[in-house]
């Protein structure tokens, strides 16, 4: 009967596949786990921070024309509406008043002049002219009031942010910090020109901007989005200002102001520090970068920020690896049980 018990389990063994042998074996177990270091390896170049090529500037919008004497092209609403104020209302109402004093002046030389009035006038006084010279004013400042205030409280009256980003003026440089996207911080400098570097070090180009109003930072908002704007300071009094958003806003230390724009034309636009804060006030230049809202995501995640709702999605993303730990644990398990099967 041990004879006949020997030969039938000799018999099974043979008949065994060597891959039910094997599942017991912690090698493949070891293999598993030395294959995913490789397959990281492999996806991590897919994994790093994206290059983002900045845009260009343009000749004609967004920075100074040489020569030029006229007001900035604007791309925002605001913008817009305060060329209106300057070119369709100040502009005729101050050439009619230079006019028109220009005109009396003359009018008053060549008619009073000694040799056509050798009599001189008695007159003292006279009522209408008064009169005219009382009301006529008043309703110049009245003209110029009532869209003048009404840009005022435009300025003021801030729609829902879709993005904020904090303005910290120093001395002589700018911070940004992007509190909605990971609260990632930029320090924005001025690019010297080739001449004026150390080898190796970046220097201005035509690609970066003019002279005196490139920098090796610029702020990057996306087309047509709110932009709330923070503004503060570290030192002394600075003024943020980018003339073709219509934006001005001075930078106080110990203290936060706010303004917004929108811009709704990409492109990159340049400004400047506007408050006469040292020696080197005007090497404070200021580059805004308006682009598309895909590229806008891409530059976020290239300074190794993020975009909302991204940190929520992460935690479910995790749990895949976590699940693939877990698996390579249920194959030595497996093992146990069916040698517990073969001895019984």
């Amino acid at each position: 009967m041990s004879t006949l018990k020997t030969m039938l389990m000799a018999f099974a063994l043979a008949a065994t596949p060597a891959a039910a042998l094997a599942q017991g074996a912690p090698a493949p177990v070891a293999a598993q786990t030395a294959a995913a270091p490789a397959a990281a390896a492999t996806a991590a170049p897919e994994s790093a921070k994206p290059a983002f090529q900045h845009a260009a500037p343009e000749a004609d919008i967004g920075q100074p024309i040489p020569g030029g004497w006229k007001i900035q092209p604007q791309v925002t609403a605001l913008g817009e509406d305060g060329q209106w104020l300057h070119n369709s209302v100040l502009v005729p109402i101050i050439t009619a008043i230079c006019v028109f004093v220009l005109a009396l002046m003359l009018w008053v030389i060549v008619r009073y002049r000694a040799k056509a009035n050798p009599v001189p006038s008695r007159t003292t006084h006279n009522t209408f002219i008064e009169v005219v010279w009382t009301l006529v004013p008043v309703l110049i400042l009245l003209v110029i009031a009532v869209p003048s205030i009404r840009l005022l409280a435009a300025q003021y009256n801030q729609p829902k942010a879709d993005l904020t980003i904090k303005v910290i003026g120093n001395q002589w440089y700018w911070t940004y910090q992007y509190p909605d996207n990971g609260d990632f911080e930029l320090v924005s400098n001025m690019l010297k020109e080739k001449d004026e570097v150390k080898p190796g070090d970046r220097f201005r180009t035509d690609a970066d901007g003019p002279r005196l109003l490139a920098v090796d930072e610029r702020i990057v908002v996306p087309v047509g989005a709110v932009v709330k704007l923070i503004v503060t300071s570290n030192d002394v009094i600075h003024s943020f200002a980018v003339p073709a958003f219509w934006t001005k806003m001075d930078a106080v230390p110990g203290r936060l102001n706010e303004t917004w724009f929108k811009a709704d034309r990409p492109g990159v636009y340049f400004g400047q520090c506007s408050e006469l804060c040292g020696a080197r006030h005007a090497y404070m230049p200021i580059a805004v970068e308006v682009v598309e809202p895909a590229r806008f995501a891409e530059w976020v995640k290239s300074k190794g920020g993020t975009m909302p709702g991204e940190a929520a999605e992460a935690p479910a993303g995790e749990a895949a690896p976590a699940a693939n730990e877990a698996a390579p644990a249920e194959a030595p398990a497996a093992a146990p049980a069916a040698a517990a099967a073969t001895t019984n």
